[in-house]
C-alpha cells in the first residue's frame, strides 16, 4: 500500500517526488548537510550569531510550507506544538555549542563528534523513556568512546585544532543536546505528511533561544557584514530548510541497512570538505578516531527496524 493510501489523501507533488525516491533523496540531503560546518567557518562570525541567523533566515520559507500544510491537513495539536518549542531549545543549545566546537577542533572533526548522538539517543531513551537499547548500541559505545579519545589529542602532541580536548568535550555535549532535540521533536511530529510544521515551530523556538544565549555571552551580532550574510543565508536555506526537510522525508522510508550507510555520508563529507576547502589537517590518530566513530555509528544503526526513531544524522 502506498504512503498516500495509508494516509487517506494525496500529498503535495513535491512531497511525493521525494518520498518515492527515498535513497536518492537521502543521499542528496546528507551531502547538503555535510557543508553546514564549512559554511559556519566561512561566515566567520561568533557562534551564537551563526546559530541565530541559520534559524532566523529559515523562518519565512518554513512558515509558508507550514501554512500550506495547515490549510491542507488542519491545525496541529497544541501539545505537539509545545513539544516542538521545547525541541527548539535543545536545538539552540546544540547549534551554539557545536559552533564553539568547530572553532576548537575544526569543522570536520566537530561534525564527526556531533554524530555521537547516534549512540547517545538510544541511551537517553533507555534512561528516560524505558526503551531498552539493542545489543548493537551496547557494542557501539566502546568503539565510539575510543574514537572520541583519539580525536581529543590526549595521546599525541600534534593533534589538529586550537584546543582539541575542549573541542571533544563540546562535540560530545553537542551530541547530548541534539539527542534531546531528536527525542522531543519526534514526540511532536506524529504526522509524517507535514514535516514543515514541526520544523517551523522548532526553528522559531531555536531563534528565540539562540538570541537569549548569545546576548549574555556577547556573541550576538545582529548585522553581520558581507560576505557573512551570504554564507549565513546559504546555511539557512540550504541546510536548515532544504537539507532537514529532505532528510526527514526520506530516512523513515529507507531500509535500516541503507540508513546506516546514508548516516555516514554527512560526517565523512564534512571531514573531506574541510580538508579540501578549509585546509584542515587532522592527525593520523584523529583520522583513526574518526573511523572508529563512523564504525560505531554503523554498528548502532545496522538493521534497525525503525531508523527514523532513534538515529538521525547531525544536521548541524
Amino acid at each position: 500500500m502506498s504512503h498516500r493510501a495509508r494516509q487517506g489523501e494525496a500529498s503535495a507533488p513535491w512531497f511525493d517526488a521525494l518520498a518515492e525516491r527515498p535513497l536518492a533523496t537521502a543521499v542528496v540531503g546528507a551531502l547538503i548537510i555535510a557543508v553546514s560546518a564549512i559554511l559556519v567557518r566561512l561566515a566567520d562570525v561568533p557562534p551564537a550569531t551563526a546559530a541565530f541567523f541559520r534559524c532566523f533566515y529559515a523562518l519565512p520559507p518554513l512558515a509558508l510550507l507550514a501554512l500550506w500544510e495547515q490549510r491542507r491537513y488542519g491545525a496541529r495539536d497544541p501539545g505537539q506544538r509545545r513539544l516542538a518549542w521545547i525541541a527548539g531549545f535543545f536545538f539552540a543549545v546544540d547549534l551554539v555549542v557545536w559552533h564553539h566546537a568547530i572553532n576548537a577542533v575544526g569543522a570536520g572533526l566537530a561534525t564527526v563528534l556531533g554524530n555521537t548522538q547516534v549512540v547517545i539517543v538510544p541511551l537517553i531513551a533507555w534512561l528516560v523513556l524505558r526503551e531498552r537499547p539493542s545489543p548493537r548500541v551496547a557494542a557501539a559505545v566502546p568503539v565510539v568512546l575510543f574514537g572520541v579519545l583519539l580525536i581529543s589529542g590526549v595521546l599525541e602532541a600534534e593533534a589538529f585544532g586550537a584546543n582539541p580536548a575542549l573541542g571533544v568535550l563540546l562535540g560530545v555535549a553537542t551530541g547530548f543536546a541534539y539527542a534531546g532535540f531528536l527525542l522531543v521533536l519526534r514526540r511532536g511530529n506524529a504526522d509524517q505528511r507535514r514535516p514543515a510544521g514541526p520544523l517551523f515551530d522548532a526553528t522559531l523556538s531555536a531563534t528565540v533561544f539562540c538570541a537569549l544565549i548569545g546576548l549574555p555571552l556577547g556573541e550576538l551580532e545582529l548585522v553581520p557584514a558581507l560576505p557573512a550574510h551570504a554564507w549565513l543565508l546559504l546555511l539557512a536555506l540550504g541546510v536548515q530548510v532544504a537539507g532537514w526537510l529532505v532528510i526527514s522525508i526520506s530516512l523513515p522510508r529507507l531500509p535500516a541497512a541503507l540508513t546506516s550507510v546514508v548516516l555516514t555520508i554527512q560526517p565523512v563529507g564534512s571531514v573531506l570538505l574541510a580538508m579540501w576547502l578549509l585546509r584542515e589537517a587532522p592527525s593520523a590518530l584523529q583520522l583513526v578516531g574518526t573511523l572508529c566513530i563512523l564504525a560505531g555509528l554503523a554498528i548502532a544503526t545496522l538493521r534497525r527496524r525503525d531508523p527514523a526513531r532513534l538515529a538521525e544524522p547531525e544536521i548541524g
